[in-house]
């Protein structure tokens, strides 16, 4: 999968989203991630190089099966609209697709409408609707564009401006970090882009989820979740659970409030991060939940009957996923130093430092996929008198 655009996928952040992702929702599978943005790239390419090279060299030269592109944020220069160049950008976006699809006719493409420029927590950068109107008319031709060439398209843009006007109700000074220069978002906001792309392509929302009737005991219906030895003993229950799936490796909110403030402001815990756990049956009172003899909180018997959300809770799988997200991120470092040296006229030197850097990156992969791999948990719910 190649993920094809300017600074914006550069930064490398909704590119190691969707990895991530895919890595903890997908143990199982197998999919190679390329991040093919470069600072200022516009739909005749940049400083790595003419559009033509450049795909053939960072799309073709990998034989993806996913494609996805955004452009836009440096092809309308930070002018009001200009007919002469969203004719440029029409034709040079239009020549991107046609190229890939030529070449590449089996490909899943996707097309991103660009993510904005904030001018919501702050004044609009000219009159007339300022610049993000000239990215949105830049997405309205994309998504023409993807209906017309019968492939996909995702909203990267009104996505985030919804989340960016409910956070400056919320904050309104802080909400201007969440895109510190009005042009990179910041890890938070990636996140919202990721989830718009995710929705697209059908992400589920649950990660797991568990049912349990207390009285009995027994199981009920569950999802991504296998639950053994289960038992009841006065004032408690115990079960062993193999998930098959990770929550959303999202830092705390007393860690980051950046990504706490973004997802207050959103609907990404709902859409991509529902890992319940349902208990009815119980006596009224309050209950200590236990993972692996670690407490991860204390809910009252109606709550533990509507359901909790793990997903939101300091659990040992939060801390698998997270590990898996450090894992990405060193491999996405090793992908940015080879992808430096290929975006070269690279001498024999360079040519061998890259061949070094691939192996580096195969293991980096492994580890990935290794730290993703189910692993059983010991739970217990115990009554607090």
């Amino acid at each position: 999968m190649v993920f094809y655009g300017d600074s914006i996928t550069e930064q490398r952040l909704y590119t190691s989203d969707v990895e991530e992702f895919e890595l903890t929702r997908f143990p199982e599978s197998k999919v190679t991630f390329i991040q093919a943005g470069v600072g200022g790239d516009r739909v005749s390419g940049g400083r790595a190089g003419p559009v033509d090279l450049r795909i053939e060299r960072d799309v073709f030269a990998y034989r993806p099966t996913v494609v996805t592109i955004m452009l836009g944020m440096n092809d309308g220069y930070s002018r009001p609209h200009v007919p002469g160049i969203f004719e440029s950008y029409k034709d040079g976006y239009r020549h991107i697709v046609d190229s890939i699809q030529s070449k590449l006719p089996e490909v899943r493409l996707t097309l991103l409408q660009p993510s904005p420029y904030d001018e919501v927590t702050r004044e609009p950068l000219f009159d007339n609707g300022g610049y993000n109107a000239v990215l949105q008319r830049f997405g309205e031709f994309i998504g023409q564009l993807a209906a017309e060439k019968h492939v996909q398209v995702a909203d990267l843009n009104s996505q985030v401006v919804d989340a960016l006007v409910k956070a400056k109700a919320i904050d309104p000074a802080f909400s201007t970090t969440l895109i510190p220069d009005r042009v990179h978002p910041g890890n938070s906001v990636h996140w919202l882009m990721a989830e718009a792309l995710l929705k697209v392509w059908g992400a589920p929302a649950i990660v797991t989820s568990v049912t349990i009737d207390a009285a009995k005991p027994a199981v009920g219906n569950n999802a991504n979740a296998q639950i053994t030895e289960l038992r009841k003993s006065k004032g408690s229950l115990t079960w062993l659970e193999t998930d098959q799936a990770l929550p959303l490796p999202l830092p705390s909110s007393d860690s980051d409030p950046f990504v706490a403030l973004a997802v207050h402001a959103s609907d990404l815990i709902e859409a991509l991060d529902q890992e319940t756990l349902r208990i009815y049956g119980l006596a009224a009172g309050k209950y200590e939940l236990r993972i692996d003899e670690r407490s991860v909180g204390t809910f009252d018997h109606d709550q533990l009957t509507f359901g909790i959300n793990l997903a939101l809770l300091e659990t040992p799988m939060l801390q698998q996923a997270r590990l898996v997200a450090f894992d990405t991120e060193r491999r996405n470092e090793i992908e940015k130093a080879r992808a430096a040296l290929i975006q070269q006229d690279m001498n024999a030197i360079a040519r061998a430092a890259a061949s070094g850097l691939s192996e580096f990156q195969e293991r980096a992969v492994e580890q990935q996929r290794k730290d993703a791999r189910p692993v059983p948990h010991r739970y217990s719910l115990s009554f607090l008198p």
